[in-house]
């Protein structure tokens, strides 16, 4: 059937709904292959797949004596495309041609073929070994993905500026794309193009290329093989090791293809040929906003030179002012040394009102001394004075001179004392504080008192020194110095009996004292002994006949409550002779009195307990 005899019989079909009006695009690889051709004269992509129309049988290679030639044991350094006779046909052979390749070397070259033939075959080194593990690693995906990787034909090199140069930019980078291309793993690579590309199309194939993505990876490499390990363990680390490998050589795969981008981009004539139009374009944007506002900076211009016209002539004349007062001050300067010559001269024509030479002495160095002192207008006033009056005004100028100097100098001396006295005072407040024997035992008491893990331990035993210690001047104890005489006293071998040893010796002290102080208000000749003890026991002996009431008893204080609740959480119940060691911790307290005033806070709390239970 012709093709009007297909048209007309399409005419003829009777359609059974009515024609609408619809939008058809093209679409697919195909047309936007031919889109490119027909409107840019460039084919732009280079079609991943390898499929193509086989016109002819393809011919394989037979190389007998470069098969022989090769080690079995050595097959990883061959080329397994030569040995199965693809040498020029490499990664563009489909899998049919391998698999066909591989049944011809296999129907020539398999040692029973060649034993028939006479030929002397060893089992143990032959190449046809070599043939076998060719197919293995092509004939598998995976394996042939591996080996292509690795490529000994492949070129990894990249073009010099030389190269560039003698072929010219398109012609170098061509080549080098359309050989790195085969790495992506995107299809439809796009191409370098031409010198008449245009920016839409550099600009993407830059794009693409700046995020190429390869497939290329080295597993081919590998120096030991996982399964060759005895167990998981090993196998797991030579794993490992391959992996490391690999990455570096993948690493090192994307800097050669990014260098590779970096230098076309460099020495593409058509970026630089954009780039200038960029500028040109800005230039001229540039110009025109410059021309849109001239006429608006010639106005600006105008009032500004006004601006700094009236500027000028402020300055000018605020100069004009500085001048006059600096020529006035020279004129004062040069009067004042007038003044100074003419009082000299005055002085040495009348012999320094002197009447012998060592009164002349002395004047001369009294006029020097005037003649520092005085201003301009006194000196005037000073002369007058001396053409009148003579050695009178000279001898009572030469003395009110000599007093004020000598105010000046005393002045300056009680300022240098009083400075002294506030250095030395500052060195006295700095110096360290004498420890007494008082003060060293409040610091053994503070130091039982506030034993190891106690917070800020040597800022609180400070702080307890300068509460209960006596002081002649301002000064204070800081932590830093309590410590120091802390370690002082640990170095004079005072361990912790002897510490506990000397509190106990100055408690025994006072009590010594208030037993005194307690006997001295009785009567010797009404009070035995017996009766002192009583009375230093707390109990009151009879006296003419009467009984003694009762010793007040002392109110606890908040310095003595916050060192009992102090001494309290530092010595638990399970402490042994616990109340003994309260008690030597403060002062003016026995064990007793600590003891029931403990039951008194236990009490109170319990009070207050029970009177927040019945307000509920």
């Amino acid at each position: 059937m012709t093709e009007s005899e297909t048209f007309n019989n399409c005419r003829t079909v009777a359609i059974p709904w009515p024609f609408s009006k619809g939008k058809v695009e093209c679409a697919g690889a195909a047309f936007l292959r031919y889109y490119n051709i027909k409107c840019h004269g460039e084919d732009t992509f280079l079609e991943a797949s390898t499929s193509k129309d086989k016109t002819e049988e393809v011919v394989f290679e037979d190389n007998v004596e470069y098969l022989r030639s090769l080690d079995p044991k050595e097959w990883k350094k061959q080329d397994h495309y030569a040995v199965l006779g693809m040498k020029d046909l490499r990664f563009k052979a489909s899998d049919d041609d391998i698999k066909r390749a591989y049944r011809q070397k296999v129907l020539k070259h398999h040692p029973d073929k060649r034993k028939a033939q006479g030929e002397e075959v060893r089992s143990d080194d032959d190449y046809f070994t070599c043939i076998t593990k060719a197919y293995e690693i092509l004939g598998t995906p995976k394996n042939r993905r591996s080996f292509d990787s690795v490529d000994p034909t492949f070129d990894d090199t990249i073009p010099t500026a030389s190269d560039v140069k003698r072929d010219g930019f398109i012609k170098t980078f061509s080549k080098y794309f359309e050989i790195n291309a085969r790495w992506s793993e995107k299809k439809n690579v796009p191409l370098l193009g031409d010198e008449n590309s245009s920016r839409e199309f550099v600009e993407r194939f830059y794009a693409f290329w700046y995020e190429f993505d390869s497939w290329r990876e080295f597993s081919y490499m590998d120096e030991e093989e996982k399964e060759k390990g005895s167990d998981r363990e090993e196998r797991r680390w030579i794993e490992k090791q391959n992996k490391v490998a690999r990455a570096k050589l993948k690493k090192e795969e994307m800097a050669r293809i990014r260098s590779l981008v970096d230098l076309a981009y460099a020495n593409d004539p058509r970026i630089q040929k954009f780039k200038q139009e960029d500028k040109d374009k800005k230039l001229a944007a540039k110009r025109a906003r410059q021309d849109a506002v001239q006429a608006k900076k010639a106005e600006e211009e105008r009032l500004l030179k006004e601006a700094q016209l009236a500027k000028q002539k402020a300055e000018e004349a605020e100069r004009a002012k500085i001048e006059a007062a600096r020529a006035e001050r020279e004129m004062q300067k040069k009067n004042l040394r007038k003044e100074k010559k003419s009082l000299r001269d005055l002085c040495k024509t009348n012999n320094y009102y002197a009447q012998n030479d060592e009164e002349t002495v002395s004047h001369m160095a009294a006029v020097e001394k005037i003649c520092e002192l005085m201003k301009l207008m006194e000196l005037q006033d000073f002369i007058k004075e001396l053409e009148g009056n003579g050695r009178s005004s000279f001898l009572k100028t030469m003395k009110d001179t000599e007093d004020k100097l000598e105010a000046e100098r005393h002045a300056l001396f009680e300022n240098k004392k009083v400075e002294e006295h506030r250095t030395k005072k500052s060195a006295a407040l700095k110096a360290p504080v004498e420890w007494s024997v008082e003060m060293t035992q409040l610091l053994i008491k503070a130091v039982n008192l506030f034993p190891a893990g106690t917070n800020q331990r040597w800022e609180v035993v400070a702080n307890f020194l300068n509460q209960h210690g006596t002081f002649t001047d301002e000064r204070r104890f800081n932590a830093k110095e309590v410590l120091n005489k802390a370690k002082d006293l640990q170095s004079s071998d005072f361990s912790k009996s002897s510490l506990k040893k000397a509190a106990n010796e100055e408690a025994f002290d006072q009590f010594e004292k208030d037993k005194k102080k307690v006997t001295s208000t009785v009567d010797d000749n009404s009070i035995s002994k017996n009766d002192t003890s009583k009375v230093v026991n707390g109990i009151s002996p009879k006296v003419n006949g009467d009984v003694k009431p009762p010793k007040e008893e002392k109110s606890w204080t908040k310095t003595e409550q916050e060192l009992l609740e102090q001494a309290i959480k530092t010595f638990p119940a399970s402490t042994a002779d616990r109340w003994d060691k309260i008690a030597d911790c403060i002062p003016n307290r026995s064990k007793k009195d600590c003891m029931k005033r403990y039951k008194e806070l236990v009490e109170l709390v319990k009070a207050k307990k029970q009177a927040a239970n019945l307000a509920k």
